[in-house]
């Protein structure tokens, strides 16, 4: 009897995970079948795509851009031109900025005469620098005297043409006519920019945004690039672990051109010339460069109609962009970096993996989901398990040209950041072990499919959604990722831990609090 009893229990145990799965399944086929976006596509004579999502729940229209463009297609000189775009695409136009076009233009010409000869002075201190002659070339004493009467002369131009500005003026015309959400950013792959209107502002944005890439003017350039030098001064010479994750990348990435920040070296903001500029726009702000999207409040075939009038006036450039042509060498050994820093004690390790839209990275999301929030095995694991870490994390990576899987953790007081990493890389070798469980993988999947159905909720969330795949590779990511997350297997999970997450492929960060004798040889 008590056999039977027994036998029974486990029976209904399988039957209870057996239904477990298979309700679950059901439930993500649900949300992948209900997150369909049906995006129209449309490429301008041009060159320009155009991705538009036609919706009528709210009357407003969110609308961007994406420039195929980042910090990966600079080159060493022009490091941070990418973001430095950023900012000067909001400067204005021919008839937005200013009061007196014709004085502006003047004024522009003369400051660029004015640093041009600036620009041979700073190629003497620079020579003076390696001679060992002067120590830093942004001191003001370093300057040579010639530099500070040119300096002196071009603050003179300046203080004209702020006579002449009309200063946020692109930020005021969107704003006066209901415009709200205004902004940009700059990745290692692309440059976006994107706001809402009201539905019946959509000619106005197609306008607006038409003129500042057919005739942008690039006003205040060098006062702007001093800016971009403020913001890098800010966000990472002057925070805990700027410094720090700026070389654990540039450690990390051995070819391929991630390997300096999106914000640029400090040598190369400040000499960024406005030519170089002006050539870099030709090249990556050509209309078959740049892909528009549109989702909201419209009607697609009048919409096309508009993007043909306003877009299509901008010439195509003449020669397409390149492509980014070097690739990731294989790492065939470990590195480890240790810093202490004004932070607590943690780990965190990269291990090289791969681009966007790869057959393996949607097997590395998948385990990346399995290791990282609470309910995850790092967090279960090494915080409310052995108790060595605070906090625990992890996440793929892939980016357009390359990928990396990026884990880590948080010390416990009294415990040190070798001890977390140990713990890591025990939950990735039961991984590597053992295939996750059913009703785990099924728990992650689940998670994936719910959160991209509450991403494609409302107009800007699909937009985001939208740019951030356009620019990675492919905007059909946005219904094609979901499937493909879904049809991963233990068995898939179980062949990228193996096949990536290796000590010869890692690079690791070990930080320790500043002034500590903690460090111990790496395991």
């Amino acid at each position: 009897m008590r056999v039977n009893m027994v036998m029974h229990l486990i029976i209904s145990k399988r039957i209870s995970k057996l239904l477990f799965v298979l309700a679950t399944s059901l439930m993500a086929v649900h949300f992948a079948s209900a997150q369909k976006v049906p995006v129209t596509e449309v490429t301008l004579d041009n060159g320009m795509k155009l991705l538009m999502v036609e919706r009528h729940d709210e009357p407003s229209v969110s609308g961007g851009w994406v420039a195929h463009v980042g910090s990966s297609n600079e080159r060493p000189g022009i490091t941070g031109i990418a973001h430095l775009f950023e900012h000067m695409m909001f400067k204005g136009t021919e008839t937005i900025g200013t009061k007196d076009y014709q004085k502006d233009q003047q004024i522009i010409l003369e400051q660029e005469q004015v640093r041009d000869e600036m620009r041979k002075e700073e190629e003497k201190m620079r020579a003076a620098y390696r001679r060992g002659e002067i120590d830093d070339l942004m001191k003001p004493e370093n300057k040579t005297p010639r530099w500070q009467e040119l300096n002196k002369k071009f603050n003179e131009l300046i203080t004209q043409q702020r006579d002449i500005l009309v200063k946020n003026e692109f930020d005021q015309v969107y704003t006066e006519q209901g415009g709200t959400g205004m902004n940009a950013f700059t990745s290692q792959d692309m440059t976006a920019y994107f706001i809402t209107v009201p539905a019946n502002k959509l000619e106005l944005w197609m306008w607006m945004e038409s003129e500042r890439i057919r005739r942008p003017v690039f006003r205040e350039f060098y006062a702007e690039r001093d800016v971009v030098f403020e913001e890098r001064r800010m966000r990472t010479d002057s925070t805990p672990l700027g410094k720090f994750t700026e070389e654990a990348e540039a450690m990390f990435w051995e070819s391929v051109p991630y390997g300096w920040p999106v914000v640029g070296w400090p040598s190369d903001i400040p000499a960024i010339s406005k030519a170089q500029a002006d050539e870099f726009y030709g090249i990556y702000y050509a209309p078959q460069n740049i892909t528009m999207i549109l989702v909201g409040d419209f009607k697609t075939n009048a919409t096309i109609a508009l993007a043909k009038k306003y877009f299509e006036r901008i010439p195509r450039g003449k020669k397409d962009a390149p492509d980014v042509r070097t690739l990731e060498v294989s790492q065939v050994a470990e590195k480890r970096m240790y810093a202490e820093a004004e932070t607590n004690p943690q780990v965190d390790i990269n291990w090289h993996t791969v681009p966007f839209g790869h057959k393996d990275s949607y097997a590395l999301q998948v385990l990346a989901q399995i290791l990282s929030t609470r309910t995850g095995r790092l967090y279960k694991g090494l915080v409310m398990g052995s108790q060595v870490a605070t906090d625990t994390y992890a996440a793929q990576d892939s980016r357009k040209w390359a990928g990396l899987f990026n884990a880590g953790g948080e010390a416990k007081d009294g415990k040190t950041p070798e001890e977390v990493e140990a713990g890591v890389y025990a939950e990735i070798e039961k991984l590597k072990k053992e295939e996750v469980p059913p009703e785990e993988l099924q728990k992650v999947k689940n998670d994936f499919a719910a959160s991209e159905y509450r991403r494609l909720s409302s107009n800007m969330p699909i937009l985001m959604h939208l740019i951030q795949n356009e620019g990675e590779g492919d905007w059909r990511e946005i219904n094609e990722a979901g499937k493909k997350i879904q049809a991963v297997t233990a068995g898939d999970v179980q062949r990228v831990v193996n096949k990536y997450l290796t000590k010869e492929n890692r690079v690791v960060g070990v930080y320790t609090r500043k002034g500590s004798s903690q460090k111990q040889e790496g395991k």
